[in-house]
Parts: C-alpha cells; structure tokens; sequence
C-alpha cells in the first residue's frame, strides 16, 4: 500500500467508513526494551492525581491502513512475589496459555477459581499516533508527534465521535487532520483510579492550516505494525514456561480447548492452581471489577518499568 498526502485527503469520507467498520469490529502488542520508549507521550498529573492536556490523534501512518492497533497483554502477580507481564498471544488470533489456562479456572465452578482467573485476565491496549496541542504539565511536548497508548475508555470516545449515539450529533472522524478535532483530556482522580469521563472532543477544525505543514508532520509519524509483528511475541511454549515459573506450576496441567473471545466473555479482571476442566458457563450476571481499563494499562506499564 504506497499513500500519498493527496490520497489521503482525497479519501478523507471512505476513511471515516472504514474506522467505523473496525470499531464495529473491535466492539462486538510489544517488543523488548531496556528503558521507557520515549516515542510515548504520556499525560502529567498532580499530586491529587488530576490532569489536563490537549492532543490530536492522526491519520493512518505513510503505507499503513488504520491509524491505530491494539494488542492484549496480561500481568498479574503469582503467589511467589514473581510478576507475569507478557503480551498476548490472542493478539496475533493464536492459542495463549493464560487464556487457556484462565477457562479452565473459570470452568472448575468454584469462586476461588473464578476470582483467580478475574485477577489474570488479559487487558487490551491501542495505540495511534498523536499530536501534542498542549500539554500544561510538559511544554516541551507541544507540537510533537508521539505515540499514544491507551485503554478501551478512550477507545469508546474516538468510537462515540465517528459514530454518535443521538441523531442532533454529528459524525466526526477523530483521525482526520482537516475536518477532525482535537481531544480535551481531563483526568481525574475518583478512588484511587484514573478516570477520563470528563474528557471530551472539541468543534471541528484543521489541525494547521497549511496543507505543506500538514504533510510534513504526516511523514514524522510512526509505524505501527511493530507491535502487532509476530516476530516480536514469545512462543507458546515461551510463555508458558513463564506462566509455569510464576504460578509454581508443573506444565502437565490440561489445556482445554478455547478461543481468543472466550476469556472476555466469561471473565470480567490478577493468580492459578491445577483444575480438571469442567463445562462451560454462562455468566452473564458475574460482577465485574471496579476498575478503569486505562488505568489498569498505566498500572501494568509501572510494573513492567520496574521489573
């Protein structure tokens, strides 16, 4: 797929049709490193745990088709003290031995295996390029272009302005540099989590107004592909020597058969012991955690940083 800057302001309506599309999708990934990636903008809070800042997400990247992806990863800790941070592979639509090995928890019917198989579920990430309006607590950010990770509660707002729920509302393609609009995120601190419900789009406008600018910006963003390489995930049998390791398991326990939508859809959120597999069921009236999908990112990636 070769993009010119004049194509993608040419197809700026076809994009916003197939946004919808994988949103529709996404609503019925990483590779080592030694130190913080700093192609990651992340926002600033206060002491209080309160924040403000400004951002526009962007267009698809040169050659690629979204302007975002998003991958699974699951951390939890094992009764040992060792940490489980490893991505997922359900990303890549393969076999994952937690989520397996969660659906079997789940199955025994107990609730110590289902609250054990809450705490380990995975936790879905995005990511897309931004660019920084402004940010109050590092100026030095402003009118840059990084990488944004983030969680399904900011998902469903980019998801809420390409597709509005009362028809007074107009569709807007959050992506889009000319006709889109910039994101005013507001955090809050509401028990001990990290909350965006405040945070909401502003009226449409370019990002810049001269197009030159624009497409010199548009060539500074990043690739997204690398995070959902396969070349860049451990093996089954990689993680789950590791899922071994932290759990104290024997690696001779059953693997029942599953798929990648079973664990969202039978756990609602971080801990394993050997079960025999049991029928599944429906569990529609399970309670779910009190805890906000992006904060539980951020949580995870300070876990990760301190390993």
């Amino acid at each position: 797929m070769n993009t010119s800057f004049a194509d993608l302001k040419r197809s700026r309506t076809s994009n916003l049709e197939s946004l919808l599309k994988e949103t529709q999708k996404i609503n019925q990934p990483n590779a080592d490193q030694s130190g913080p990636d700093e192609r990651f903008w992340k926002p600033t809070v206060d002491k209080a745990g309160n924040g403000y800042a400004v951002i526009r997400f962007l267009p698809a990247a040169q050659n690629e088709e979204l302007p975002w992806v998003r991958y699974w990863h699951h951390g939890f800790q094992g009764p040992a003290g060792q940490w489980y941070i490893e991505n997922s592979l359900t990303t890549l639509g393969k076999k994952d031995p937690v989520t397996e090995y969660n659906n079997m928890l789940w199955n025994r019917g107990d609730q110590a295996g289902k609250d054990q198989a809450r705490k380990q579920k995975r936790t879905l990430t995005y990511i897309a390029n931004i660019y920084v309006v402004s940010d109050p607590g590092a100026p030095q950010n402003e009118g840059k272009v990084f990488l944004f990770k983030f969680g399904k509660k900011i998902f469903d707002k980019l998801n809420e302005a390409m597709d509005p729920q009362f028809e007074d509302e107009t569709p807007v393609n959050p992506f889009d540099m000319w006709e889109g609009a910039n994101f005013k995120m507001k955090i809050r601190n509401l028990e001990g989590y990290r909350n965006y419900d405040k945070s909401e789009f502003d009226t449409k406008a370019a990002l810049l107004q001269d197009d030159d600018a624009l497409e010199a910006l548009w060539k500074t963003q990043f690739s997204l592909t690398e995070f959902v390489d396969p070349k860049n995930y451990k093996t089954y049998q990689e993680l789950e020597t590791r899922l071994n390791a932290v759990l104290g398991l024997d690696g001779a326990s059953p693997k029942p058969q599953t798929n990648a939508a079973d664990e969202d859809d039978q756990i609602a959120l971080n801990r394993p012991q050997k079960a025999a597999t049991a029928p599944k069921q429906q569990v529609a009236d399970e309670p779910t955690m009190k805890v906000d999908d992006d904060d539980d990112l951020s949580f995870f990636e300070k876990l990760a940083e301190d390993d």
